[in-house]
């Protein structure tokens, strides 16, 4: 299997595998013959442009664009990577840099995010997964290169970038002052509240896998720990091995992840006990809840299909963003390479993260965020419709029906919640319902 960078993906939302291809002759596919005349085409409107544009032009400039363009027709993911963008990539594996901490993709040539990272200045300043960035310091941004808005947005810290930003659910665009900051998240955080562990995965760099089983083995000497919520929400992924390693600590057989391409080269099957330091459930069966949002995107969509398919958990929030395809970069040499997208990922069951993402057992909605509940009255999603009871494995039905307890879901208020001190409802909702579980067996859905 080749060699994956551990933290690459991080602001990208890509698993990446890495390749290295000579730049020769030899080691590129064979041209269809029938599309000399296209090439043809390619060369004529070059010398074109050579020969009679307004003003001269720099041949790696119209060379450069030329390639853009091909890999942009592709799909979002697919790009050419040399000079600053290719070490924009490289400041990611340093896993620190200056900046908003946001994931963003181009789409339809807007600037939208995907998610906030946990405690970076951009979430801080309010800035929601699903928004789209419309101007940069007042200053229009569409159909440009998603590397220049990134470059933008970045810069020492301590100074300010104004981001117009456009959110569905309100009338009208807004500004938010953002003041750039150092980005150094931890991957994993964890604690216990109210008799249930609660592991937080920002990202999936190295030795996530190792942090999260050392935090279940901690979690599991404190007293009374009913459940196991893991939270995944806002998270854009990361390596694809830490997400396999994440999933296995949970898993005792079974499928994992797979991916599948056009080349049998990029065929991979991901099963359970694969790793030795990861043999068996390292929770033990507790019962298990993860949570998923629209942020949620890549490796954390993997760790969750993998984890309903198997049903060892019960997945809920709200449904994730869809980030199932493979890009693999291949190296043509020192200063640049090709980010291709080779291959789709599937859960055990087959579901294609690409069409849709994982959706929710339970949807849950963020009713202690006013924007989110806007947000999900404007989304059109089937998860909006799925909101199936859960079950456990040692209970009988007749138990759940004797669970009288009236579900807040829909009648809640922000303000309600607040006043209880509740200040992220899909959490307390998740550790409510473990806690009313009380039993040493894993939640699954009644399907």
């Amino acid at each position: 299997m080749p060699n994956r960078f551990a933290s690459l993906t991080r602001a990208l939302l890509l698993v990446t595998t890495v390749a290295l291809l000579p730049a020769t002759t030899a080691g590129l596919a064979a041209v269809d013959g029938r599309s000399a005349p296209e090439f043809g085409k390619l060369v004529a409107i070059y010398q074109l442009v050579k020969a009679n544009y307004v003003e001269q032009v720099d041949d790696d400039k119209l060379i450069k664009g030329a390639i853009d363009g091909m890999l942009a027709s592709l799909d979002p993911h697919s790009a050419y990577l040399d000079g600053p963008s290719l070490q924009r990539l490289e400041t990611m594996i340093d896993g620190s840099y200056s900046g908003l901490g946001l994931s963003v993709v181009m789409d339809d040539g807007a600037v939208k995010v995907v998610s906030p990272m946990r405690g970076s200045p951009a979430e801080k300043a309010g800035i929601k997964a699903g928004d789209f960035i419309t101007h940069l310091d007042g200053k229009l941004y569409y159909g440009g290169d998603l590397d220049e808005a990134v470059s933008r947005m970045r810069g020492p810290e301590g100074t300010s970038i104004r981001l117009t930003i456009f959110r569905s659910g309100r009338d009208e665009p807004f500004d938010v002052t953002v003041t750039r900051g150092m980005i150094d998240l931890e991957p994993v955080t964890y604690e216990v509240k109210d008799g249930v562990g609660v592991i937080t995965v920002n990202e999936f760099s190295r030795d996530v896998g190792n942090d999260v089983k050392a935090a279940v083995i901690s979690m599991q000497k404190a007293p009374g720990v009913s459940g196991l919520v893991l939270d995944l929400r806002s998270n854009p992924g990361g390596s694809l091995d830490e997400a396999v390693a994440l999933s296995d600590i949970f898993l005792d057989k079974g499928d994992i992840v797979s991916q599948r391409g056009r080349l049998a080269s990029e065929n991979q099957y991901y099963r359970a006990e694969q790793m030795p330091q990861f043999m068996g459930d390292a929770a033990k069966g507790l019962p298990m809840v993860v949570l998923i949002d629209a942020g949620s995107a890549s490796a954390s969509e993997i760790v969750a299909g993998a984890l309903q398919d198997q049903r060892r958990a019960v997945i809920m929030g709200e449904r994730s963003f869809g980030k199932g395809s493979v890009q693999t970069m291949i190296g043509l040499d020192r200063t640049s390479a090709v980010k291709l997208t080779t291959a789709r990922y599937y859960t055990p069951k087959g579901h294609a993260v690409q069409e849709g993402g994982i959706d929710p057992d339970i949807r849950v909605p963020q009713l202690s965020d006013p924007d989110a509940r806007k947000r999900s009255e404007n989304a059109f999603r089937e998860s909006d419709l799925r909101n199936h009871l859960i079950n456990e494995i040692s209970l009988e039905d007749r138990d759940l029906e004797a669970d009288k307890q009236d579900d807040p879901r829909f009648r809640a208020t922000t303000a309600e919640l607040e006043a209880k001190g509740i200040k992220d409802y899909q959490l307390h909702y998740a550790i409510q319902t473990l806690r009313r579980t009380k039993t040493p067996a894993t939640l699954v859905t009644r399907r």
